[in-house]
């Protein structure tokens, strides 16, 4: 019985890990989009409100659990501007 719940233990860590990752890329990319689209008084609020979020994980979360939202989180800044460059290069060879 020992061996079973040791499994079952492995792979609740692992679902874990793979929730963060999603969590911390899906409120990234939320924020973010959000961020571009609003109104000053709004940009704040998902700003404060982001923070507050990666505060409240960092204190009541596991750090492996903060550490895969943090991965998450970077991979969706990572491509938000890894995206722009793109965009800005197209924009340029549409003109010429």
């Amino acid at each position: 019985m020992d061996t079973f719940e040791e499994v079952l233990n492995i792979i609740g860590f692992l679902i874990r890990a793979i929730g963060f990752l999603v969590l911390g890329f899906g409120m990234a990319r939320f924020t973010l989009d959000a961020y571009y689209k609003a109104v000053w008084q709004v940009q704040v609020a998902l700003s404060v409100g982001f923070i507050l979020l990666l505060i409240g994980l960092t204190r009541f979360s596991s750090p492996a659990s903060m550490g895969t939202f943090a991965l998450g989180a970077g991979a969706a800044l990572v491509m938000q501007f890894m995206g722009k460059k793109e965009d800005e290069e197209s924009k340029e060879a549409k003109k010429k």
